[in-house]
């Protein structure tokens, strides 16, 4: 009998993958996905009368990247998105070139300093974004809009910022009222450098200063965001500097941050003796917050583009759509005895569409526990005290061979995330993983919140001391939960999920 090729078993387990699993098996159903086509950074997002705006890349022909636009979604609540048409996209140019829209922000010309708008006009919408000529030259160019981002035009004396470079992009802008300008966040991705830039207008910037070449540069640096963030327990705030760029593990993609202090020209970080990671897990890039959010808020709130370039165009969801984005994140600072660390949590709106569907309490765990639901959407939170076992594992999404097996060891004090039986593996050498962080218990407790979604899992530790976030694409769709513990008894203190609607 003849040995059948590697790369045709490979191919034959593929295949028999896709025809059990169609592309809606998969689809998130409390992420926001666009209705079809290929995904990359948030961009844009702005708070007005009452609609949160979500920009974001998008290529309005196909489910892999390319024609760079602009699409738009909005939502009331932070969780039901409606999709609107293509906001900015990708132009023709008199010499034959194109220039595509890549990353950007958008903000609230409240006081018309564009001159954009007519006389008293509070709402008007300028975005602020790279205008990418392919090979040639990426630089800085601005639209507006007088009709909350439904239609926009571009600014005739584009670009407003252009240094001669091929790679310089990404800018997020702020207002800034100690000096009553705006301050231009923007990178260059190459020199693993951050500028920033003021301009009363929105339309010349004069350079302020510069902040680089230390933190992770494994990867290149993009989408930048220089935020003010209070800090927990405090009426104190910090500048928090985040920069999308390596991971942890190499080659993979991750963001970082610095906190310090801004003071309208330069940024100052504090002492930090590692480099601070806003996500852990493989799938968590570009997060940009909101501006002009409403009083409501006491933090601000970031959206992350859920993706790893290294897979990203090889993820099995079919030839409709491609790629999403985290739930919405509120975060603050912690005081620690290291200095001030980011503290993210999902943001409250989430609870309206929530129904209770399991609560356990105390409840002594020797050996594996079935937890009585099935399901593949929810939110589950669980506090455990690990006693005597030295690891407890949660498995989710889990059927007969398979599950995403979230661990915690209790003598390395070490939480993790690992998804090489998480079902489809194979579509890329590079996605099978395992994820781990360091947290410690407190007063002997582990307290974990998970977001699962169909293929997505967002896992916040401890109150959001640590987050990670991955793809998983499951095969059996049996959505069972255990909690298992070993070389000892561990006890439940409280186990609830919840349902999403």
């Amino acid at each position: 009998m003849k040995k059948i090729a590697p790369c045709l078993l490979f191919l034959l387990f593929s295949v028999a993958c896709f025809a059990q699993n169609k592309p809606q098996d998969y689809r998130p159903q409390y992420h926001y996905t666009a209705p079809k086509n290929w995904v990359n950074d948030p961009n844009g997002m702005v708070y007005l009368d009452g609609e949160y705006h979500l920009f974001y890349q998008y290529n309005p022909f196909g489910n892999v990247w390319g024609h760079m636009s602009w699409g738009h979604a909005v939502s009331k609540d932070l969780k039901n998105w409606e999709t609107l048409p293509v906001a900015l996209p990708e132009f023709d140019n008199a010499d034959g070139t194109q220039t595509m829209i890549f990353s950007g922000c958008a903000v609230i010309d409240s006081m018309n300093t564009s001159g954009f708008f007519e006389k008293g006009f509070t709402k008007g919408m300028v975005a602020i974004f790279t205008s990418h000529i392919e090979g040639k030259a990426q630089h800085q160019s601005i639209a507006y809009s007088a009709d909350k981002g439904r239609t926009w035009k571009r600014y005739d004396k584009n670009p407003v910022l252009d240094l001669g470079m091929k790679d310089f992009r990404d800018p997020n802008v702020i207002w800034y009222p100690e000096k009553q300008v705006w301050i231009m966040t923007v990178v260059k991705p190459l020199e693993y450098m951050a500028q920033f830039y003021e301009s009363k207008d929105l339309k010349n910037w004069t350079l302020l200063s510069e902040f680089g070449k230390q933190g992770d540069m494994t990867k290149i640096w993009e989408c930048p965001s220089l935020t003010k963030v209070p800090v927990e327990g405090t009426n104190e705030t910090k500048w928090v500097l985040m920069i999308s760029s390596g991971h942890r593990q190499k080659n993979y993609l991750a963001m970082q941050y610095f906190v310090g202090d801004f003071d309208g020209k330069t940024f100052t970080p504090q002492k930090q003796n590692e480099i601070l990671y806003v996500d852990e897990g493989k799938d968590f890039y570009a997060a940009i917050p909101f501006n002009n959010l409403p009083k409501s808020h006491a933090k601000p709130v970031m959206i992350g583009w859920i993706n790893d370039w290294e897979y990203a165009r090889e993820i099995p969801t079919g030839d409709t759509w491609r790629g999403g984005f985290s739930v919405a994140r509120e975060f603050s600072l912690k005081k620690t005895t290291d200095g001030l660390r980011l503290v993210q949590q999902p943001i409250i709106q989430l609870k309206s569409a929530q129904k209770e569907a399991l609560s356990v309490k105390n409840k002594v765990v020797d050996g594996t526990y079935e937890v009585p639901f099935k399901g593949e959407v929810f939110d589950l939170t669980l506090e455990i005290q690990p006693q005597q076992a030295k690891v407890v594992t949660l498995n989710v999404f889990q059927s007969q061979g398979e599950a995403t097996a979230i661990r915690y060891d209790a003598n390395t004090q070490e939480l993790s995330l690992d998804r090489t039986r998480s079902g489809q593996v194979n579509f890329h050498p590079r996605f099978s993983s395992v994820e781990r962080v360091k947290v410690p218990l407190k007063d002997g407790k582990l307290k974990i919140r998970l977001l699962a979604d169909k293929s997505i899992l967002e896992l916040f530790a401890q109150d959001g001391e640590q987050a990670l976030t991955e793809w998983v694409f499951p095969t059996k769709h049996e959505g069972g939960i255990t909690l298992t513990s070993e070389g000892g008894k561990a006890k439940i203190t409280t186990l609830s999920v919840y349902t999403i609607h």
